[in-house]
């Protein structure tokens, strides 16, 4: 397996350092190739999207994991699960037999020591979007909050997400005691402070917030093309399709996630800006 990464990545390897602020990467394992960019956004705080982009061999199998986490209030909580929680996935007994169980209870279990990890965690929370490729055939994606992942087959963007946002989960939201209040601002937010409606951590409104997973499961044929995640501070400013578009166009998929970047910084996104690009073939 050809695995490349950027100097920051593989200092952080030898130092035991946080990876959130390395620029770029990429690496294959056999037709497969990925890369991945991550760019500070505008905000005066430090990079608190993280991410992970690799392929394993465990139980026989050839699993490839990639996924965004995207944290608020502080980098914590996305650097431990950076760390854990696909480990806690494919540690579920019934992963190979039932994956859409497994992830969730593993997102679950996750977000549990997370809130027993408080405060050594601080208040802080994140969005997550995984993706596990098993023998290059089949992809799970799951996800909470705002970070995205889209399949392109045929050159057709396909959301393997749900966007979850308090305007759209107002009842559930309301339901577990909580409200949603566009102020301060102009952003719907639970309870007047967060602007997803799913999350690990945050422990001062977990009451009223979920970290159950939307899950969608693709077979990966000779018609899928790429797979993109990343986080808001791409989506918040260009569509499926116009990300689609630009990333097929470019066969290296590491210059494919800095095209991606570049162009959400063109267009004046203020947030950090994180995006992995799966490319199965070509």
């Amino acid at each position: 397996m050809e695995k490349l990464c950027c100097f920051n990545a593989a200092y952080s390897q030898l130092t035991g350092a946080r990876a959130a602020a390395c620029g770029s990467g990429k690496g294959r394992q056999g037709p497969i190739k990925y890369g991945f960019s991550l760019v500070k956004g505008k905000a005066n705080h430090p990079m608190e999207d993280f991410h992970v982009a690799k392929f394993v061999h465990t139980k026989g199998r050839e699993v490839g994991l990639f996924a965004i986490y995207d944290g608020h209030l502080g980098d914590t909580v996305p650097a431990y699960l950076q760390k854990n929680l696909f480990s806690n996935i494919l540690k579920e007994e019934e992963f190979w037999t039932d994956p859409s169980r497994s992830i969730t209870k593993a997102y679950e279990k996750t977000d549990q020591a997370i809130l027993t990890h408080n405060p050594d965690l601080g208040r802080g929370g994140s969005t997550a979007v995984t993706a596990i490729l098993v023998n290059g055939r089949t992809l799970w994606v799951a996800n909470v909050g705002d970070s995205r992942g889209v399949l392109s087959k045929k050159g057709i963007a396909r959301q393997m997400t749900t966007d979850h946002e308090p305007s759209t989960e107002r009842g559930s939201i309301e339901n577990r005691g909580g409200f949603v209040s566009n102020m301060p601002g102009d952003v719907p937010r639970v309870n007047g402070q967060l602007a997803v409606s799913r999350a690990f951590g945050d422990k001062s409104l977990k009451s009223h917030l979920s970290s159950d997973p939307d899950i969608q499961h693709a077979d990966i044929d000779s018609e899928t093309d790429i797979l993109i995640l990343a986080s808001d501070g791409l989506w918040k400013v260009m569509g499926n399709q116009e990300a689609v578009d630009i990333a097929r166009k470019i066969k290296d998929p590491q210059r494919a996630a800095k095209q991606l970047t570049v162009e959400a910084l063109e267009r004046d996104s203020k947030d950090d800006i994180s995006c992995v690009v799966v490319r199965f073939k070509g």
